[in-house]
């Protein structure tokens, strides 16, 4: 890059560190090693954190204290038998027979299927509005994610071991990002442990003085160690390091039909590793926003009439502008969620 690129570029780096870029080879800031030196990606991880504490103390009062105990105790909530029975026997069954637009991003030997819940998937599959209008989903979701924002919503299949290539990347025990956020998964089927079940390392999502001092050692590091899930800003841990952060090894959630689970993945998670073909379909959500804002609300994007439609809009503005941003997420015509 010339210099008088890079002097152009410099404001709109320095501006980047205060929102959630995490990418150690796209931001020269970030990635600097003389600047983390120095303590920059750690102070950003510890601001990140002062703030979403105090943006969920303003959103606890709606959230059961058991939700909340288990939350700080876990870095996760699991919720089974979450709706009731004729609810999710309806939404279950719906699905089965629903059949819609779908994307596909592979990586490695793992297909993982995206459908968006928008307006005409929930005129077609109307079960599923029990979901949506949960006020126990609706308060923690936004608790975990530390914002009043309504999460990006997906029926996801995940088609593990279906082409001869490299493991699933994500199998390795990962942090999805530098601040807290929230990631929420509500199985439709039993999951097995051989069904590539979603892992998390209990308590890995609090920012203990090892942990903090782990990050700052990563961000050294990470640029230049041919890691690039880890040098985008998602780092990577091997399950033998967790016993040097104090943590145990990852809980594996093989769970029956009908189980939420609500997490924070700043804390360490994966999926499951299968020596065979498996499906997993559930409804999956996620919620990430600027970590520095000292407010929790005040999204456009989540007003009644908008919310529904984000996802497609997201996939179109990647569509249009791939060349340039990319485009992971590839049309994969109409498909059943359960479809092979």
């Amino acid at each position: 890059m010339s210099p008088i690129l890079r002097l152009l570029l410099a404001p709109w780096w320095a501006a980047q560190l205060l929102t959630g870029a995490k990418s150690f080879l796209d931001n020269p800031l970030i990635g600097s090693p003389r600047l983390n030196r120095r303590g920059l990606h750690a102070h950003r991880v510890r601001l990140a954190r002062a703030m979403a504490e105090r943006r969920r103390a303003g959103l606890a009062a709606a959230v059961d204290p058991a939700d909340l105990a288990a939350f700080e105790r876990d870095g996760f909530v699991v919720k089974r038998d979450f709706l009731p029975s004729e609810a999710f026997a309806a939404l279950r069954g719906q699905l089965r027979d629903w059949s819609g637009p779908a994307r596909e991003m592979v990586q490695g030997d793992t297909v993982t299927r995206r459908y968006a819940v928008d307006p005409a998937m929930i005129r077609e599959v109307p079960a599923i509005r029990a979901f949506l209008r949960d006020s126990r989903w609706r308060s923690l979701a936004r608790y975990v994610a530390s914002f009043d924002i309504e999460p990006l919503l997906y029926v996801q299949s995940i088609l593990s071991n279906r082409h001869d290539a490299a493991p699933d990347p994500q199998t390795n025990i990962h942090a999805d990002t530098f601040h807290p956020s929230m990631k929420a998964w509500l199985f439709l089927e039993d999951v097995d442990a051989e069904d590539g079940p979603l892992t998390y390392v209990a308590g890995s999502h609090r920012l203990t003085p090892e942990r903090l001092a782990w990050e700052r050692a990563r961000s050294l590091a990470v640029r230049d160690e041919g890691d690039y899930l880890s040098a985008r800003g998602s780092f990577r841990i091997d399950a033998g390091a967790l016993a040097e952060l104090g943590l145990p090894q990852p809980t594996a959630f093989a769970v029956p039909a009908n189980t939420l689970v609500v997490a924070d993945t700043f804390g360490f998670h994966a999926r499951a590793g299968t020596s065979r073909p498996s499906t997993r379909v559930e409804l999956f959500a996620y919620s990430r926003r600027n970590p520095f804002l000292p407010f929790s609300g005040l999204d456009p994007w989540s007003l009644p009439g908008i919310a529904p439609h984000r996802v497609p809009l997201l996939w179109l503005t990647h569509d249009i502008y791939r060349r340039w941003i990319g485009q992971p997420w590839a049309k994969a015509g109409r498909k059943r969620p359960a479809d092979d």
